[in-house]
């Protein structure tokens, strides 16, 4: 967590107060983290101050402990239900008391804000914030733990108002505090590698079963904090039972034990080895202003990039359609059409001609128009979103993905730091698809293509999860049902078990699916017998996960009577559990401190870290855009079959003259196209990824092409 502060209120000062460090302590065992947070600050003012600090967190995390230290006395928050915490909050203010109220937006999990009154002049303050998180699977293998440094002003559709305080932003470089980030990895398979886009120092080996490594020192807020760990034998499913807390009822979530599955599929190679010939893929891309100029190359210019790669490798015959936003929207053609060499090279003269000139990020109407439209039969839908994320109805637009999951899979991409992994995550959670982030330096093209090998993939349907546990043990679900299965992809489902666990020894969970066609399941027995040390991590996620599946039902029943039902259940499991909601928040009032505060509370602003602050002065110079990449060069001259055809510019794309390549005179589509593959093995292995599913598509058009006769001399061209 690197928060931004806001102090605002009257009279007004110009003089700031910083917040001074931010100190972060992050321990992962196997794919779970747990996150420690200290922010200090102070008040050097000679009047009373009130704080407000609002900053981001991974969307999926589950803060489960919030305190404060002012001065000798350590204050411990407590989860009650919003309003009543705001209330509690505002009471004690009036009365001269100190008070603290820690709250999750209620369009965007991804956003808290603490407001901290009063802080007395002279005085220091040390906050204390906790939670867990479980890493994402990456499509390398890795585990990705991103600390959230970069909150970009979110887009607000036309109409829409919003409690969140607004932020003064600054240049990353003027940011008055500073951060400490150490991270502890402890897991029985060895670590065989840990990566980070910020430089850190050299990794310590503390035994066969602890990594330690901290952040370099100087870190600025120019970008999120990104850990990729690395584990050998990464893809074995696992099965973790957390002993219930002793204070709590036999029954309840928190006074049973818990079990937390990590499941990673494996499908029969003979299926995985074939792709899909059809299927209505539809790209929404974001045009938005902050789209342009913020990286270099700009978001826009690697997505133009990254769609001619999508494009070539779409297979004949499947259909597709190309959409952007902005504050409005466009689209290629008004319902999505065949795929074909003219309806190709139509879509790529339109995306060569995109600008990021449409505005704010407005993501829920362009959803709308494609959900609109009927599905096509016998070609499942495929939607591809492109964004920066910065869109200040995120849960809204979740639920809209969700309503239509029935009809299509969603695959997000989030671009660019600070890009909201509410949205992100939840768009692929909710549509049953798969997330990316592209951040930093990262290449776009790898992760987008290995997205679209997912898609290409037959689909996995009719899964279902079976337990078998010993007489006297039951299970309740807290997950909601699993909707997609990817080869290699973690699915990971919470279980209560109830009944006499602790006379039990093992048990079994099968996943049973059909893919193909052909049915198949997955098997894994796991041992009933708690894990020691593990505290309520795994509790705290369950609850986590059951508050945002009721959390979500209560929207889409919204001003029915089943929505308040719901709300009372996540209150109930929010206070129960002491992990955040939506419709809860985390209060402490110091009540041990006689001495009422005297004054007015004076508040102030401390800015925060944006990619948009110096935005304008990047847009007026620049810079020239590098020659373009050779292996995009020859994917450009692709046909939509597979084919290349041999001519000067296919010669210039493989460095030869026009009589090199054509010196042996055989059939000219086939000889250019054999070239082309050739080149491609020979010169690009190192991308492979990037252009594989067009290569194989070329492949099986040269099939195609058996019992003509092609006379082809290979020692004619030498590269």
């Amino acid at each position: 967590m690197c928060p931004f502060v806001v102090f605002t209120g009257f009279p007004c000062v110009s003089r700031s107060v910083p917040l001074k460090s931010v100190e972060v302590e992050l321990e992962v065992r196997d794919h779970v983290a747990t996150v420690v947070s200290t922010l200090s600050y102070e008040n050097k003012e000679d009047k009373p101050l009130e704080a407000v600090f609002v900053f981001p967190l991974p969307g999926d995390a589950a803060v489960c402990h919030f305190s404060a230290q002012i001065g000798q006395m350590q204050i411990v928050a407590e989860v009650k239900e919003k309003q009543e915490a705001r209330e509690e909050y505002d009471d004690a203010l009036s009365s001269g008391q100190q008070a603290f109220l820690l709250e999750e937006s209620e369009q965007s999990p991804d956003i808290f804000s603490l407001s901290v009154g009063s802080l007395p002049p002279g005085e220091s303050a040390s906050i204390r914030l906790e939670y867990v998180t479980e890493l994402a699977v990456q499509a390398d293998d890795g585990l990705r733990f991103c600390l959230p440094a970069v909150l970009n002003p979110r887009y607000q559709p036309q109409g829409r108002k919003t409690k969140l305080t607004t932020p003064v932003h600054t240049e990353a470089s003027l940011v008055p505090y500073s951060l400490s980030f150490s991270a502890r990895v402890s897991s029985p398979r060895p670590v065989s590698k840990v990566e980070s886009n910020c430089p850190l120092d050299p990794l310590q080996y503390l035994n066969t079963e602890q990594t330690q490594t901290t952040l370099a020192a100087g870190h600025k807020f120019d970008r999120d904090v990104e850990l990729l760990i690395y584990y050998k034998d990464a893809h074995q499913p696992t099965a973790v039972v957390e002993a219930g807390r002793a204070s709590s009822e036999p029954g309840t979530l928190m006074g049973d034990p818990v079990m937390m599955l990590s499941l990673y599929p494996e499908f029969p190679q003979a299926v995985m080895s074939s792709v899909a010939s059809c299927g209505e893929f539809v790209f929404l891309l974001d045009r938005s202003g902050s789209m342009q100029g913020r990286h270099s190359p700009s978001s826009l210019s690697s997505l133009q990039d990254t769609l001619l790669l999508l494009l070539k490798s779409l297979p004949m015959g499947c259909y597709f359609n190309i959409h952007s936003f902005g504050s409005s929207y466009e689209h290629i053609f008004p319902e999505s059409v065949e795929y074909n060499q003219k309806t190709m090279e139509e879509a790529l003269k339109n995306v060569a001609e995109m600008k990021a000139n449409l505005g704010g990020t407005e993501i829920l109407k362009p959803l709308k128009h494609i959900y609109s439209q009927p599905c096509i039969p016998s070609q499942p839908r495929q939607l591809f979103v492109f964004t920066d994320g910065e869109v200040g109805n995120t849960k809204d637009v979740i639920n809209l993905v969700k309503q239509n999951s029935g009809s299509h899979r969603c695959f997000s991409f989030g671009i660019g730091e600070g890009a909201s992994s509410a949205l992100i995550n939840g768009l692929a959670k909710e549509g049953g698809g798969h997330a990316q982030f592209i951040t930093g330096t990262d290449r776009m093209q790898p992760k987008v293509m290995q997205s679209l090998r997912f898609a290409l993939q037959p689909a996995v349907q009719d899964i279902s999860v079976k337990w078998d546990l010993p007489k006297g043990v039951s299970v309740i679900d807290l997950s909601p049902p699993i909707t997609a299965l990817f080869q290699g992809q973690r699915s990971l489902v919470y279980a209560q078990l109830t009944g006499q666990v602790g006379a039990a020894s093992e048990g079994c969970v099968t996943v049973r699916y059909s893919l193909a066609g052909h049915p198949s399941q997955n098997q894994l027995h796991f041992s009933l017998k708690p894990a020691e040390d593990t505290g309520l991590t795994v509790h705290r996620l369950a609850a986590r996960t059951l508050i945002r599946s009721l959390e979500m039902e209560k929207r889409e029943w919204r001003g029915q009577e089943d929505g308040g039902d719901k709300k009372k259940k996540v209150v109930e499991l929010s206070v129960q559990s002491g992990v955040s909601s939506a419709f809860t928040a985390f209060i402490a009032v110091n009540k041990g401190n006689s001495e009422v505060i005297q004054g007015p509370l004076v508040r102030r602003n401390v800015p925060t870290p944006s990619e948009c602050f110096h935005e304008k002065y990047k847009l007026q110079s620049l810079p020239k855009q590098p020659p373009r990449d050779p292996l995009l060069q020859l994917v450009s001259l692709q046909k939509a079959s597979g084919c290349w055809v041999l001519d000067p510019d296919l010669a210039a794309a493989l460095g030869k003259t026009s009589e090199e390549v054509e010196k042996p005179k055989p059939a000219s589509e086939v000889w250019a196209t054999i070239l082309a593959l050739i080149w491609l093995h020979g010169f690009k292995m190192d991308a492979q990824e990037e252009w594989e599913l067009l290569a194989m598509k070329a492949v099986s058009w040269l099939q195609a092409q058996k019992g003509k006769k092609h006379k082809i001399h290979f020692e004619s061209v030498v590269f």
